[in-house]
């Protein structure tokens, strides 16, 4: 039985239930779960004091479980970066931690790659996926536990996820990228540029995604990345969900598809693609950050897998299956957040 841990870096719990329910439901699928002491800590808009989540965090890296899962994002571990014991980190990594979480928790991925070197794929200690409460915490009547987002996120914790499919636009058939796989959520990404916790990565696949942001801040942040020098110098970048965003009378046509036009306009021979089911979804896989993985494109259906020999690899796992065949229902509905 695999240990995991539920902590708190970022943003406070509103409620316990989430975090309780969240836990049973781990346990339920075969997890020895543990909840920090502080999980349910408030300082204001935070989960405790910067010195109290800064304790947690360490003190998961110290106890290094199996899984240390964030209960939740928000905002707060920016605040850290900069007393985090990254080497504390790197050495729970190399115990058999694996980090999991998405939007806040992009600073801890990134930084971890930007501070230590488990840029390899040897290591997969650092994953893109689900949110304790956000994902296993929800209500039935909410929409329960969304089960490719489970089965995901078990196959990979246990070692067995290989692969991820999903449809993507035309215009990209027999597109093969290989690079080191990094990203997260986009606002996060681009608040670490010109600090020494941004990953100095050339030649890899970067993959986005981020939520209440309108499409025009969202070409912008892309710019930023394209002006920066970033954009060009990946191998692809791979869009997830941009969700929860509101129209406003002054589009007047102007849509997420707009933007992404005029960022591939400024970036000629950079693939961009879009349809990763990952995000602020219900429906997301499971991505290991820092992994060699090559991106791999047949008509619309494209697949990222992480190994050395994506020859062997002619059907990923029944998760991604599911993934390919039902992210654009499931990657649309609104967000749970």
């Amino acid at each position: 039985m695999s240990s995991l841990t539920l902590y708190t870096p970022a943003g406070v719990l509103a409620k316990s239930q989430p975090l309780k329910r969240a836990a049973k439901r781990l346990g339920q699928l075969g997890f020895e779960v543990e909840i920090d002491a502080d999980a349910l800590a408030r300082h204001q808009r935070f989960a405790g004091d910067d010195a109290t989540r800064l304790a947690a965090l360490h003190r998961v890296a110290e106890a290094a479980p199996s899984v240390a899962l964030a209960s939740r994002g928000g905002y707060g571990l920016t605040r850290l970066l900069d007393q985090i014991d990254w080497a504390l980190l790197a050495r729970a990594v190399e115990r058999g931690t694996r980090w999991v979480g998405h939007s806040d928790l992009t600073s801890l991925h990134l930084g971890l790659l930007a501070h230590t070197k488990l840029r390899s794929a040897e290591a997969f200690g650092l994953w893109a996926g689900p949110l304790a409460c956000d994902d296993f915490g929800r209500e039935e009547a909410e929409g329960g536990v969304d089960e490719i987002t489970r089965d995901c996120f078990v196959e990979a914790m246990q070692g067995l996820l290989e692969a991820v499919g999903f449809r993507t636009e035309a215009g990209f058939d027999g597109l093969h990228a290989r690079g080191t796989l990094w990203g997260g959520n986009l606002c996060v990404l681009n608040s670490l540029l010109g600090t020494p916790h941004f990953p100095k990565i050339k030649g890899g696949i970067l993959f986005l995604e981020d939520v209440n942001e309108h499409p025009y801040r969202v070409e912008r942040m892309l710019l930023q990345l394209a002006q920066a020098g970033v954009l060009q110098a990946q191998k692809a970048v791979v869009l997830g969900e941009f969700s929860a965003w509101k129209k406003s009378p002054l589009d007047r046509g102007y849509t997420l598809k707009s933007a992404i036009a005029a960022v591939r306009e400024r970036c000629p021979g950079l693939p961009i693609l879009t349809g990763l089911p990952f995000g602020h979804v219900p429906t997301k896989v499971c991505l290991p950050v820092g992994a060699k993985m090559d991106l791999v494109v047949q008509g619309r259906e494209a697949l990222m897998i992480w190994g050395p020999d994506p020859a062997h690899h002619q059907h990923a796992h029944d998760c991604d299956e599911a993934c390919s065949h039902e992210a654009e229902h499931e990657a649309k509905r609104p967000s749970s957040r």
